[in-house]
């Protein structure tokens, strides 16, 4: 697996799976989140509360991941998997990496060859964005299988940079 940082929108890429930093509930939310079933419209939804009321009836479990359409979004698949919130007490580095590696996993059974990655649980979740991005490389470097393409979308030039420092420091 190739691996690039890019920064922008991550509902804009045209690639065949775009990962969701979703909630439990599958329903929609703020964030990454939000943008994705705002602009992937209606269809997106119905498979999620199709999700609900046949498998996940208590929601999406943290660190698992499941796909959907695409809805109206550029990609063909959204691959909805929930970060673990980060507390600075418990140690759920490994929940942060199953999404990562679960994801990969989902877009491997798909066929996809390209994947977009929002850097989960850095944003409402409150994961430092250094120790995020660290995680995001650990969980892509160790994965055993997945798409040939993988793109980390970072929202904003500062998180950018630090995620080119995490980079350059390994």
């Amino acid at each position: 697996m190739s691996l690039e940082l890019v920064q922008g929108d991550i509902t804009t890429l045209a690639v065949d799976a775009i990962v969701n930093a979703a909630n439990s509930s599958l329903l929609g939310g703020g964030g990454v989140d939000g943008a994705i079933h705002r602009r992937g419209g209606p269809e997106i939804l119905a498979e999620c509360r199709a999700l609900r009321a046949s498998r996940y009836g208590r929601g999406l479990p943290t660190g698992q991941a499941v796909a959907t359409t695409a809805g109206r979004l550029p990609a063909r698949w959204v691959i909805h998997t929930v970060g673990p919130v980060y507390t600075g007490q418990d140690e759920r580095s490994s929940l942060l990496r199953d999404c990562y590696t679960n994801s990969l996993a989902v877009a491997h059974e798909l066929g996809a060859r390209s994947i977009a990655f929002p850097l989960i649980s850095a944003g409402t979740y409150g994961w430092p964005v250094e120790d995020a991005v660290r995680q995001a490389l650990v969980a892509i470097e160790e994965a055993t299988v997945g798409p040939d393409e993988v793109r980390l979308v970072l929202f904003g030039a500062d998180v950018l940079a630090v995620a080119r420092e995490v980079v350059s420091e390994r």
